[in-house]
């Protein structure tokens, strides 16, 4: 453990603690880090100030500096009373890239920035410490996202981030900040020690050597609130009938498995859970390595991108639906209410035992805290028996619920864009009463349960629900066992209301809920696609049979006189170029996008169109030669304009093809895609000579002009001058 701090970048010892071992060299001194700046403690009125100092242009401050083997951050931290309150920071806020601690009440967040080319943010969150001191570490690479250890073991993960936006909850207390700028004090009831940094990702073995080595004992970590070191090395005494299914959770993890036995091992385990009754201490226990295995395997998945991802996921779902039910109802003890609450990496949860009449609030909720819960009104418990309550909110479940077949669900709507994948929008939340809650039959009655959950979208699904020739469309779904296997509906749900970055739902029954994405490209009515195809096709045969008359007349007249000949020649080509790019736009329509042919034809189309404005420019520049001024001979000036009519568009074309050829004939199409930014390699080139031709415009406008009023002073022939 020791081994590994030595390889710190950074190390702060600060003040000696008790419990906490420093790192000594041979002769009993200290080992500081290579910089010993940047970390000021100082108490005064029992507040501890702590900054973080400057370093520009490194990982541990910019990430985007970052290497691929990441950064890691680690200190000890407790609160310094009982009550665990945390006061609200002074100074400024650092906002900048880099990272921050931050902590409401009763939750803590570690968030990453970058804020260069790439605008994303990582936010993971933790349980805060009460008045123990407390072991928090958290990785980043760009590979693997952000991390957050706590007391040696996987707390919680953002292994994606996401687009950045703003900056923040306004009423987040910051604890640590380190940024590229300059950092105000911030105040916080809270003491800290033991401050290192590795300018590398940390493993998971790493992480519990070096914390282990810190505190020199074995740990067992209490997952209830608050977060406690406990300085014994004996495991508590579980009960026989459980000692199996333990033992059997711990031999699943002990050696390789596949996916598919290592989920079969864990839905043996939900069907052989003894029927006795289970103390506080047992069920945490039991509900920690279950969800140990359940992260395991989640580790160990390679489905994350194969079609039956969805159907997977939603076994396991329910099979840890049976294992908490289980908890919930064997959960044993007195008195009354009894309460296990606990975090992992899978999921928070909570389990609860109680009258309905000790419910003195009007709405139970699920998470206490958080953007994303569920809410059932206190009148839905009826009568005076016991009852329990399991909720499970997913931290990242939904990652693979990401392309759902429309046609595989229970919800109408989505079924009827059958060509357009599902995916999970939100985190997904499970709540359980028993015995159930009296919950109106009627959507518009009352009582409802009510559930909001923020969405959690990537930066390709904003990009798809921000363009306004899409639609978008999210249901508030639930995973549905009643046939055997999880299948997503909408029955007996509705969306009351939401934007793009939540949903409020109500619904009349209890089970997993998420919210559900579907964007579909807006249609247009049959009438009037009807209406277009016509005249895009009458349009084009027209222009078809002109085109093809105007090339036979320049043939005809192609032995006038060399000027005329050069005239000719440059609108024969345009014309060339009109007549094979209107050719190839009606066959484009027979072709289905997303294969070669239509590939193939969409390129074809770019060059030709190209060549149609670059000929236009040359158009233009052989106006400008005749009226203004003249260059070149016959002979060159043929030679610059084929190299601009046809070679300049191929070389754009080559260029965009071999950089993009997935932007091809792929979006709805034969064209250009309209969402990765391809389309530019047609309508820059465009815009360009259009400006040109505009100024060229005007340049012999006013020529021609001039030329036509001295004329008139002349002659005084108004006619010539119109």
């Amino acid at each position: 453990g020791f081994k590994v701090l030595a390889s710190a970048s950074h190390y702060w010892p600060l003040e000696d603690v008790d419990g906490i071992h420093e790192f000594r060299d041979t002769n009993g001194d200290i080992v500081e880090g290579m910089v010993n700046k940047g970390i000021y403690v100082t108490e005064k009125k029992g507040v501890t100030f702590l900054f973080f100092g400057s370093y520009r242009n490194s990982c541990i401050s910019n990430p985007e500096a970052c290497g691929p083997e990441g950064v890691t951050f680690s200190f000890f931290w407790k609160t310094q009373d009982q009550q665990a309150k945390l006061l609200p920071a002074s100074g400024g806020r650092v906002i900048s890239s880099g990272f921050k601690i931050c902590s409401n009440e009763g939750e803590g967040s570690v968030e990453f920035y970058t804020r260069g080319n790439a605008m994303m943010k990582w936010k993971a969150s933790f349980s805060p410490p009460g008045p123990f001191w407390t072991h928090v570490l958290f990785t980043w690479k760009w590979r693997d996202g952000l991390k957050v250890y706590v007391n040696g073991s996987l707390s919680s993960t953002d292994p994606h981030g996401g687009v950045f936006y703003d900056y923040g909850d306004g009423g987040t207390a910051e604890l640590l900040g380190g940024s590229e700028g300059s950092a105000a004090p911030r105040a916080v009831t809270g003491a800290f020690d033991e401050f290192v940094i590795w300018e590398r990702a940390l493993s998971p073995r790493e992480v519990q050597l070096y914390f282990t080595a810190a505190i020199g004992v074995q740990v067992l970590l209490s997952s209830t609130l608050p977060w406690s070191l406990m300085t014994t090395t004996t495991k508590p005494e579980l009960p026989s009938p459980y000692q199996p299914v333990m033992s059997a959770l711990s031999r699943g993890r002990a050696g390789p498995q596949s996916p598919g036995s290592a989920l079969g091992h864990l839905q043996d385990v939900s069907c052989c859970l003894p029927a006795q009754p289970l103390p506080q201490d047992t069920a945490l226990g039991l509900s920690q390595a279950f969800l140990k295995a359940v992260e395991d395997f989640m580790l160990l998945s390679n489905w994350m991108d194969a079609p039956e991802s969805p159907a997977v996921f939603g076994s396991l779902v329910r099979t840890i639906d049976t294992v908490m039910a289980h908890l919930g109802q064997h959960l044993d003890g007195n008195p009354l209410p009894l309460t296990l609450e606990g975090s992992s990496s899978v999921a928070d949860y909570s389990v609860l035992k109680m009258h309905p009449q000790t419910l003195n609030v009007s709405h139970y909720r699920f998470p206490s805290r958080g953007q994303s819960y569920i809410s059932i009104p206190s009148e839905a418990f009826h009568g005076k028996a016991c009852i329990t309550i399991v909720g499970l909110l997913y931290h990242n479940m939904h990652y693979f619920f990401h392309s759902i077949n429309p046609t595989d669900t229970r919800i109408a709507e989505a079924a009827a864009h059958k060509g357009y994948l599902i995916s999970a929008s939100s985190y997904l939340i499970s709540l359980k009463v028993e015995p159930l809650p009296q919950l109106s039959y009627n959507l518009s009655g009352s009582p409802l349960i009510t559930i909001q959950l923020a969405h959690r979208l990537t930066p390709r699904q904003y990009s798809q629900a921000l363009n306004k020739s899409n639609r978008v469309h999210l249901y508030c779904a639930f995973l549905d066992y009643s046939n055997g296997t999880g299948v997503w509906s909408d029955e007996g749900c509705v969306r009351e209301s939401g934007d793009l970055n939540h949903s409020v739902c109500l619904c009349n029954h209890l089970t997993n809920f998420a919210i559900l994405m579907q964007v579909v490209p807006l249609e247009l009515a049959r009438e009037h696609q009807v209406a277009l195809s016509s005249i895009t096709y009458i349009g084009c045969a027209l222009s078809i049979l002109c085109l093809t008359v105007t090339l036979v007349t320049f043939a005809v007249l192609s032995s006038v006189s060399t000027i005329r000949n050069q005239r000719y020649h440059i609108h024969a080509n345009l014309s060339c170029a009109v007549l094979l790019a209107q050719v190839l736009l009606l066959t484009s329509f027979q072709l289905s996008p997303a294969t070669l042919p239509c590939k193939i034809l969409a390129i074809l189309l770019h060059f030709f169109f190209l060549s149609v404005f670059a000929w236009m420019l040359v158009e233009g520049f052989h106006l400008y030669s005749m009226v203004i001024k003249v260059f070149g001979s016959e002979e060159s000036k043929h030679l610059y304009y084929y190299g601009i009519g046809w070679g300049c568009p191929l070389v754009i074309c080559v260029i965009s093809a071999t950089s993009s050829l997935h932007s091809y004939g792929e979006s709805g199409n034969c064209w250009l895609s309209l969402e990765d930014g391809a389309i530019w390699a047609f309508v820059a080139p465009a815009m360009f000579v259009i400006l040109v031709n505009i100024g060229i415009l005007i340049a012999v406008t006013r020529v021609i002009s001039r030329i036509s009023a001295d004329n008139y002073k002349v002659h005084g022939d108004a006619n010539a001058f119109k």
